[in-house]
């Protein structure tokens, strides 16, 4: 009877490791670095650190790419030109 409860005890913590890293694969919940002390929350996908890393780097690019559109529409709206086509276009 030991053995088997021993078996048991044993069984249900493979399972259970086995279903939180399908959830943590599947749904990036990061769970069993939340049980291991590493993340604060485990339903916060912005605290993981792969994700975080590869986002920076099209985080920057698109920082990058939006900041040159700013500054093309800037010039467009300071030119003369426009000025006078926007009062043009309001008679």
């Amino acid at each position: 009877m030991e053995n088997l409860g021993i078996t048991l005890v044993i069984g249900m913590a493979v399972l259970a490791s086995i279903g939180l890293s399908y959830l943590d694969s599947k749904h990036k919940l990061r769970l069993v670095d939340w049980l291991n002390g590493e993340c604060k929350n485990p339903f916060d996908s912005s605290n993981s650190h792969s994700q975080s890393h590869q986002g920076s780097e099209t985080d920057k690019q698109t920082i990058a790419e939006l900041k040159e559109r700013i500054a093309i529409l800037e010039k467009i709206v300071t030119e003369p030109a426009y000025e006078l086509n926007q009062k043009i276009n309001r008679l």
